[in-house]
């Protein structure tokens, strides 16, 4: 799977852009600030419906403009081409549409065209709170299947509701079980198998995790990730029952899968405490290029790879075997951002895989020949 077109109207700093990529690797060069990181971002919505960074899809409109448009064509496994659309009107709903048909939810499209991105902002998996490594499995996850979405909207549905009873009931000074049972019912289901598919998910994906951290390192420490979740306890409704008195106090539900969290480990200390931050950086490539791989396996074609500013503070070898790395057969469709075009024209300047080096300025882009 491969994106073969991209087109841009009005899409944060971009006015107007058209491009067209190698099936490979393609880069794209230039200053801070000069819009890189806003053509993978417009990549990352064809994806997953949405920006990576900025969830208020009104604020990704350009200045002055009424409307943002952005405009894929995917080609999967030889087939014919997808073209995907994502049109955002100020005040007006997102538009959503494959081959010109409107998706009636948006969950419907998430892993149609499956997407891992490495970003500078991925250390905060490791230094910020529980909610952001949740979402990340979830995100993981969701992109193969479609069931742990669906049990994922449910529960959170439920959630909500179950909290606004919870804060009515505290605002009013009484308590309707019977009510408030509702709800955990509805939640009781999603929760067990929203559990279940997480821990089964992350027994497989740590050999894989491992042996990329092993070979970005270039060393033998062990990395683990600990999984942390009240179901591991005791099952959904007797984990509510158990913390009702303090859901009641606090006015929202203290417990379940909505608190689970991952503890990151090398060689069994906690890496938000004792990691350098060269290991904390080749933790999350190493999450993310595992990512691929277990996706790849499932899906069984090759998501789109994007690598945002990621060779910052990474010295040259390393560098180097993440290239050589994703240069292989094993690895499919690839973009780059670098504020260095040295490096990049250094690294492709002998390189036999087909690439396309792109010179971005301003909200411009150019073809590097």
């Amino acid at each position: 799977m491969f994106l073969k077109k991209l087109n841009l109207y009005n899409f944060k700093n971009y006015e107007e852009a058209s491009l067209e990529f190698s099936e490979k690797i393609n880069c794209f060069t230039g200053s801070n600030g000069a819009g890189k990181t806003n053509l993978l971002d417009a990549i990352h919505y064809l994806s997953f419906t949405k920006s990576y960074f900025n969830l208020v899809d009104s604020q990704n409109i350009r200045h002055e403009s009424d409307f943002f448009a952005i405009h894929g064509q995917f080609v999967r496994n030889g087939s014919g081409p997808d073209d995907v659309s994502c049109i955002q009107k100020r005040n007006f709903k997102k538009q959503f549409r494959i081959n010109a048909k409107e998706y009636d939810r948006m969950a419907d499209h998430i892993g149609e065209f499956p997407l891992v991105m490495v970003s500078p902002y991925d250390r905060d998996l490791i230094n910020e709170g529980s909610d952001l490594r949740r979402k990340y499995i979830d995100s993981v996850i969701s992109q193969f299947d479609r069931q742990y979405l669906d049990d994922l909207i449910v529960y959170n549905k439920g959630l909500a509701q179950r909290n606004a009873l919870l804060k009515l009931f505290g605002e009013r000074r009484y308590f309707d079980e019977a009510s408030l049972e509702i709800w955990d019912e509805q939640m009781k289901g999603p929760a067990g198998r929203i559990f279940e598919r997480r821990r089964a998910f992350l027994d497989g994906f740590l050999p894989v995790f491992g042996k990329y951290f092993e070979f970005i390192s270039q060393g033998k420490e062990k990395v683990d990730i600990l999984y942390h979740s009240d179901l591991g306890e005791a099952d959904f409704s007797d984990s509510l029952k158990i913390n009702l008195q303090r859901d009641l106090s606090a006015r929202y539900t203290t417990s379940g899968i909505h608190k689970d969290d991952l503890e990151f480990l090398i060689d069994g200390y906690a890496v938000k405490k004792f990691a350098s931050q060269g290991q904390q950086k080749s933790f999350v490539i190493a999450i993310k290029l595992a990512q691929f791989e277990y996706t790849r396996s499932i899906k069984k074609y090759k998501p789109v790879l994007l690598f945002d500013d990621i060779f910052d503070k990474l010295d040259s070898s390393r560098v180097d075997r993440i290239i050589n790395l994703v240069g292989e057969n094993s690895f499919g469709q690839v973009f780059i951002t670098d504020t260095q075009p040295e490096r990049i024209n250094h690294i492709f300047a002998t390189a036999l895989t087909d690439h396309r080096i792109f010179d971005v300025h301003a909200g411009k882009v150019s073809l590097i020949e």
